[in-house]
């Protein structure tokens, strides 16, 4: 069952330190009308829009950094808060944060760059070019074999969604072990679920076997691999794969959070799954690495791919919108953006980039709910610069709803075995908690359905044929009905 969950955040004071590069007046005014036109998903009449530094606060958020890309140029980047609050290390451009699973959209130009030199073949058996392990083939299979294209498209029916990493000074697996959920591998091992090819199914594992398809072939380590292979071309020379970041000073290196401020222990975590999530980069580099996607598409550059390979890259291979280590967002008007987002041990990242236009926004947090202040930056910059149906907020008319209706509401919901969804209310206001966690008022869009304003979750209240409410149905990631049992 996908995670289900309540939020519920609190104010608090911090001091916000920002740190940009001097810019244009022009671009200057445009940084400050993204900086305090910060808009939620959702909104009711009379919230926002909001500031980044206030955002920060409300949502305990340490440290940000962000670039803008528009016309096929870095437009500007910033940094804002704290990369180490122990040691008052402000967020600089420089800073580098863990990308989590924007790893494996470099990963991918790293795999396909094997394949357009001849070196691999994307739709061949994977044994052919793994020798230093082999895949367990079993009847879950049947007798069907995984490609390179069904690993990096996530089509491969494979085992084990992603990792949690390792903390500093624990003993790091090896690939093999941790392919095989070895000990001291902390994951199950990769395998299986079904047949490949049949459909989607996200699997951090499946990139960890392009890991060592890439060691196994180039014969080298695969950090010095991706660096010289793609990083170095892209210039995205403050980036690297290496777990941890040896080469880097260590007061370019972000630390990471969680959300009641507390800082992962050790500064960070240690991935050796460094395909599925071990890249340190900052937006700047990323933004390289957007730009070079965008001109190679358009057959006007080809530093790492060519135009035919990075237009297969960029093209849905199974599910509606997975290609290559990245996914595609196709809008009804015909806009299109690829895109990936990631998360690793306190660090919370997501980037787009449009295929035309040459337009984007990467945004890397190091807190561990960095995903709440991320789609508000993006509707901000998408609003500002006019980027194509990339602001998604929404100001929701409130509605009067009676007395008697709103007490209908409350009660004790059922979401799974010992997941209970509690609705009660304090004088014209509903709230909703579910079982372990904190509670959140939910408001009315209709009669009978309520959305909440930290997530992206609306409530509906169902009711049968006597009009009594028998449940409610919770939209987060997909509908789960919720028995009304009290």
């Amino acid at each position: 069952m996908k995670s289900i969950t309540f939020s519920i955040v609190f104010s608090f004071v911090v001091i916000i330190r920002f740190t940009a590069c001097a810019q244009p007046a022009d671009t200057a005014a445009k940084i400050k009308q993204v900086e305090s036109s910060l808009a939620a998903n959702r909104m009711a009449e009379g919230d926002g829009p909001y500031t980044i530094k206030d955002r920060m606060a409300f949502y305990h958020i340490k440290g940000v950094s962000v670039a803008v890309i528009h016309n096929y140029k870095i437009e500007w980047a910033k940094g804002y808060g704290w990369a180490d609050d122990s040691l008052k290390i402000p967020v600089t451009v420089q800073t580098l944060f863990q990308a989590g699973s924007i790893s494996k959209s470099l990963n991918s130009m790293g795999v396909l760059k094997l394949a357009q030199d001849k070196k691999i073949d994307l739709y061949t058996d994977i044994n052919t070019y793994l020798q230093s392990w082999k895949f367990p083939y079993d009847s879950l299979s049947k007798g069907k074999k995984i490609t390179v294209a069904n690993l990096l498209s996530h089509s491969a029916g494979l085992t084990v969604h992603g990792f949690g990493g390792y903390e500093r000074g624990d003993t790091i697996p090896t690939l093999e072990q941790v392919l095989d959920g070895k000990k001291p591998a902390n994951s199950p091992a990769v395998r299986s679920m079904y047949e490949p090819g049949l459909k989607f199914e996200y699997s951090g594992g499946g990139t960890t076997i392009s890991q060592l398809i890439v060691m196994d072939v180039t014969g080298q380590p695969y950090d010095k691999y991706m660096y010289d292979n793609i990083l170095r071309p892209l210039e995205m020379t403050s980036s690297t794969y290496q777990q941890p970041p040896v080469d880097k000073k260590p007061e370019l290196v972000s630390a990471a959070y969680y959300p009641n401020g507390k800082e992962v222990k050790g500064k960070y975590h240690i991935y050796p799954e460094q395909a599925a999530a071990g890249l340190w980069t900052n937006p700047t580099d990323l933004g390289k690495y957007i730009i070079e996607t965008q001109l190679a598409f358009a057959g006007k550059s080809n530093k790492v791919l060519n135009q035919q390979m990075t237009s297969l890259r960029l093209t849905p291979y199974n599910d509606k919108n997975a290609a290559l280590g990245v996914f595609i967002d196709n809008y009804p008007d015909g806009t299109k953006y690829f895109e990936h987002g990631g998360v690793d041990e306190g660090f919370i990242s997501q980037y787009y980039g449009s295929l035309e236009d040459g337009n984007g926004v990467v945004i890397m947090t190091n807190t561990a709910n960095g995903g709440q202040i991320i789609p508000e930056i993006v509707n901000s910059v998408a609003k500002v610069y006019g980027f194509k149906d990339l602001d998604h907020s929404k100001v929701i008319k409130s509605v009067t709803i009676t007395d008697a209706v709103l007490q209908s509401y409350t009660g004790d919901y059922e979401l799974a075995p010992k997941f209970i969804i509690t609705i009660t209310r304090e004088g014209n206001n509903l709230y909703g908690q579910a079982t372990g966690q904190g509670k959140s008022q939910i408001f009315p869009e209709t009669q009978n359905k309520f959305f909440l304003k930290e997530v992206d979750a609306e409530v509906e209240f169902v009711k049968d044929d006597k009009g009594q409410v028998t449940k409610l149905v919770l939209y987060q990631n997909g509908p789960h009905d919720a028995k009304k049992i009290k």
